[in-house]
Formats: structure tokens, C-alpha cells, sequence
């Protein structure tokens, strides 16, 4: 039984990977359709599944309230007719204005490939088993509520980095010493570490979800975030 987290990266996704022993170990693949045929109880990814076609979804203001002061760390707006616009933000932050006088971040529209992907390859039945999850959520669970300092300053990395340690991430130098030439982020390899905890934790039964019971979107997908 393997326990995953995934996160997406430059060039593509990082996966790390617990199984019964505790074992642990991570690898960066190119597709996310490479990730899912390796097989895992259950997967814990960043990046929404469930998309609705208007206004915002329910589990991420939520998520925001969650937050408290790094509200802004979980994006809105993210609606299905986007994926027709991947390439053109003018035109994806003027639709969602047009449409329902919600614009679009530009950081959260330069994750639509991502999402697409992701979309692409997800049905209802995968979905029990590759849920969408959320890092900080993840983080501020295991540090008692409070969420931590940004990703983007030296003591967030820091922080992320003495709790994955703290987790059982012994290995995580060595690891990060391994990224080198990759593309992928330290902050990339920390969320992918914490979101395999949140799988390993779903498996016991000890994870937590929001937007359960929440409408599902046009292709049956739930909207929900499990942390």
C-alpha cells in the first residue's frame, strides 16, 4: 500500500511516495498520465479537480477561511470555460469579468496547463482514490492550525523543511541535493513530501476533507480539498 503526493513542478510534476515500511523516496515525471498508471491507495495532488462553470467553489473559500491570514495562498476564480483560454490571460481575466464579475489572478491562471492535464486523464471512479489536497492546509494541520510563514521567504522554507524532518523526511538534504539541475523547487519537493503525509494520513482514516456533499461539476467530478 503506497501513500502519494504530488506536485506540479517546471517541466512537470514531482511525486513522492511512502509505502507500508515507511520507505520513502520521490521522482519527477514529465506527464501526470505517468503518475497515475504507477498505481498508489491513495494520491494527494495540488491542483483542483472539480471545476464549476460560474463563481467560486465553496471548499476554496473555505480553505481561505482556513487560512486566516494566508488566505490569498489558495486561488479563486478557477472555472472550466478557462481551459479554453491557456494561453491568452487578457482573455481569461476579461471572460471571467464578463461572465460573472469574478477576473482571474495571473498566478492562477499560469496553472491552467496544469489543471488541464490533470482534467484531461480524472474521472469520477479515479477520483477516489487521486484527490485534490492543498500543501498549506496540510502544513497548518500538522502545526497546530497556525499556517506558516510564506514558501517564498527563508523561514517558511525553513519551517516546511524542520516539520517535514520532524515527519520522518530524514532524507530530505539528500533529496534536495538531488533537485539540483531538475527544475524543480525546494518549495515543489516540500509540498509533495506534505501532501504524501496527507495521503498516508487519509489511509488511517486521521485526514480531513472540506466541500464534501458539494455539487459535482459538469463532468461529475466533486469539489472538495482533503488535508
Amino acid at each position: 500500500m503506497i501513500a502519494r503526493g504530488i506536485d506540479g513542478c517546471r517541466g512537470g510534476w514531482i511525486a513522492v511516495s511512502i509505502d507500508a515500511a515507511d520507505r520513502r523516496d520521490f521522482a519527477i515525471f514529465s506527464a501526470i498520465a505517468e503518475v497515475l498508471v504507477l498505481g498508489a491507495a491513495t494520491t494527494m495532488i495540488d491542483i483542483p479537480i472539480g471545476l464549476p462553470e460560474r463563481g467560486y467553489r465553496g471548499c476554496d473559500r473555505e480553505a481561505r477561511r482556513l487560512l486566516k491570514g494566508a488566505a490569498s495562498r489558495v486561488f479563486l476564480g478557477l472555472r472550466r470555460p478557462l481551459l479554453g483560454c491557456l494561453s491568452d490571460y487578457p482573455a481569461a481575466n476579461a471572460w471571467g469579468k464578463k461572465t460573472d464579475g469574478k477576473g482571474l489572478a495571473k498566478q492562477a491562471f499560469n496553472i491552467l496547463p496544469k489543471i488541464a492535464e490533470v482534467d484531461a486523464v480524472i474521472t469520477p471512479a479515479l477520483q477516489e482514490r487521486f484527490r485534490e489536497s492543498h500543501p498549506e492546509l496540510v502544513f497548518a494541520r500538522m502545526n497546530g492550525g497556525t499556517p506558516l510563514a510564506s514558501k517564498h521567504e527563508a523561514e517558511g522554507l525553513r519551517q516546511r523543511h524542520d516539520l517535514l524532518m520532524r515527519h520522518g523526511f530524514a532524507a530530505l538534504d539528500a533529496w534536495l541535493a538531488r533537485l539540483r539541475g531538475t527544475g524543480a523547487k525546494p518549495d515543489d519537493l516540500y509540498d509533495a513530501c506534505v501532501l504524501a503525509l496527507a495521503a498516508r494520513d487519509a489511509m488511517a482514516g486521521d485526514a480531513q476533507r472540506i466541500g464534501a456533499g458539494e455539487a459535482r461539476d459538469a463532468k461529475g467530478l466533486r469539489m472538495e480539498i482533503w488535508y
